[in-house]
């Protein structure tokens, strides 16, 4: 069982909700002359951001999902990432959008952009609602970024501590009691 903790908010869910309409601008342009993006949500803690980013969006847009661990569940990444559900489609000349919740030493997204690179995309762009740069271990920054945020365990919007605390509608600091 884990330890006690408490969970102070980091990130409203206000201030997501604006940076997502933001973010979701700077895709629907870049992506404008697209005629169908593939959004790929990285599972499990993309799932809340991805579901809002592309409501968002003003594009024709499909969405597929890839698997992945590096976490269990833990608090530090094994650096070993382990693809456990791959897409169920075909992303060769298709635009896409790779959806992350975190970046952190940047194994997982780095590992994930080189897999899917070796699939022949159109053009591959990646974004990532929360980017902690000091923890960074691999060279890789998401093409776009919705909070850079400290080194501090978060929890909330998809992200989870030991499967728990996923539901929050803000992002939340972890901080064991």
């Amino acid at each position: 069982m884990s330890q006690p903790y408490v969970i102070d908010q980091m990130i409203s869910a206000k201030t997501i909700a604006a940076r997502i309409e933001d973010l979701s601008r700077e895709i629907s342009g870049e992506f404008a002359d697209t005629r169908k993006l593939v959004v790929v949500g990285l599972l499990r803690g993309s799932f809340v951001f991805i579901a809002d980013l592309v409501r968002e969006l003003e594009l024709p847009v499909e969405v597929d999902f890839l698997e992945v661990s590096s976490y269990g569940d833990g608090m530090e990444s094994s650096r070993e990432v382990r693809i456990l559900k791959d897409l169920r489609g075909g992303i060769e000349g298709r635009d896409v959008l790779v959806v992350e919740d975190i970046v952190d030493t940047g194994h997982t997204l780095a590992h994930v952009t080189r897999l899917l690179k070796s699939r022949n995309p159109a053009r591959l762009c990646s974004i990532a609602l929360l980017d902690k740069p000091s923890r960074r271990e691999v060279d890789f920054r998401a093409d776009h970024i919705g909070f850079e945020i400290p080194d501090e365990f978060v929890v909330g919007y998809g992200i989870d501590y030991a499967q728990r605390n996923r539901n929050l509608p803000f992002i939340g600091k972890v901080r064991f009691v």
